[in-house]
């Protein structure tokens, strides 16, 4: 380990990354509060500007992957579809097997300039999480209470409130809807099973509504679905953890363009297209357990900058501040002072932590059990 390794795996490094981190994204949550009076005045330029206030937070994240850590990225498509990428509107198909790959997905958006209108489908519970929770708030991401029969409504109305976006966007979903356990993955196939269903060696079940939903109200504004299948070399389990202490990680991605039109418009058509594209994905997933890549060409696309210099801005503008009361507290604060404002440094860190760590779709969720409950009966 260099110097740069010892010092990127220091407290006292991750501790300025988060307080940067938390005083930015509570300024830009505080100006996207101010762009309130804009929806009612010019709804189009109130969302530009919120795509570029939410990439000031998103973005932070994405350059602790990219720069800080120095994780590679190889996406394996193939030409005419890499040509397109960043040019359209798309629904992102993401398998959930990584603790970071959600942040995976962003740096896709990243690199191709979309990551600013990223979209997600989240839980409703997530609107009230400071920073990313109220950053997407703004940016009119889709919130839903994860029970159908409540959700189907908002969900629709929410998408189709996007039909006059302004901005390319990318809709990431984890149709999945959790990341993958062996314990879950036992559940999953039992129901594939009760149902009739393909099972799957890598993969859970994808849950088809939300999906056949999506592309229902997205048809004729989304152009395609990008199929990403995403896995890591050398069997590496990467960590938010170890991306925080600028561990290097070769993340290889799958990617394939199909266009919007070859997707079926009736529910049931759809679902069953979809089972058969998970169907596809573990055997890709398959092919790179056996041979170490994914079929297609191999291409790197370039970083761009602008994570980094975001990042650099607000250091530079935070840290003055920051230092100048560190030492002016040191040299006149009391032991006690210095005791709680060290305490109250490492739980800004935890709680960085824990804005992230909740974000997560598999927090809270209760797959397979109601399935299973249902097979008891």
């Amino acid at each position: 380990m260099g110097i740069l390794g010892f010092l990127k795996s220091q407290f006292l490094c991750h501790l300025i990354i988060c307080y940067v981190f938390i005083v930015s994204g509570l300024i830009v949550n505080l100006l996207q509060l101010c762009t309130l009076v804009l929806w009612p005045i010019n709804k189009q330029f109130y969302r530009k500007v919120n795509c570029k206030l939410a990439y000031c937070i998103s973005s932070q994240l994405v350059m602790l992957l990219e720069w800080w850590s120095g994780t590679e990225c190889t996406i394996y498509t193939d030409q005419e579809s890499y040509k397109q990428f960043g040019k359209e509107s798309a629904i992102v198909v993401l398998n959930h097997n990584f603790e970071i790959d959600f942040l995976c997905g962003w740096t896709f958006c990243e690199r191709f300039g979309v990551l600013g209108s990223a979209k997600v489908l989240a839980k409703k519970e997530l609107a009230y999480v400071p920073l990313i929770g109220w950053m997407w708030y703004f940016l009119e991401i889709v919130f839903c209470t994860r029970k159908w029969e409540q959700d189907r409504i908002t969900v629709v109305q929410s998408l189709n409130n996007l039909r006059d976006y302004p901005e390319k966007f990318w809709l990431l979903l984890h149709c999945e809807g959790t990341r993958f356990t062996e314990k879950k993955h036992e559940i999953s196939m039992q129901v594939a099973e009760a149902k009739g269903l393909p099972k799957l060696k890598h993969h859970l079940l994808p849950r088809t509504k939300g999906f056949s939903i999506t592309v229902q109200s997205l048809r004729n504004v989304v152009t395609a679905v990008y199929d990403s299948t995403l896995n890591f070399r050398n069997h590496e389990n990467p960590t938010l953890l170890g991306v925080l202490n600028g561990k290097k990680y070769h993340a290889d991605l799958c990617v394939r363009r199909i266009p919007l039109e070859n997707i079926p418009e009736d529910e049931v058509e759809c679902a069953a297209w979809l089972h058969q594209l998970y169907q596809e994905k573990d055997a890709f997933q398959e092919e790179y357990y056996k041979t170490g890549k994914f079929p297609g060409i191999a291409i790197v696309p370039p970083r761009r900058p602008w994570s980094l210099v975001n990042c650099l801005f607000w250091t530079s503008l935070l840290l003055y501040p920051f230092f100048t009361f560190l030492v002016s507290m040191i040299s006149g604060g009391s032991s006690v002072t210095l005791i709680s404002f060290t305490l109250l440094l490492v739980a800004a860190s935890v709680g960085v932590r824990w804005m992230i760590g909740v974000t997560e779709i598999d927090k809270g969720s209760n797959y397979g059990n109601n399935d299973a409950k249902r097979k008891q009966e």
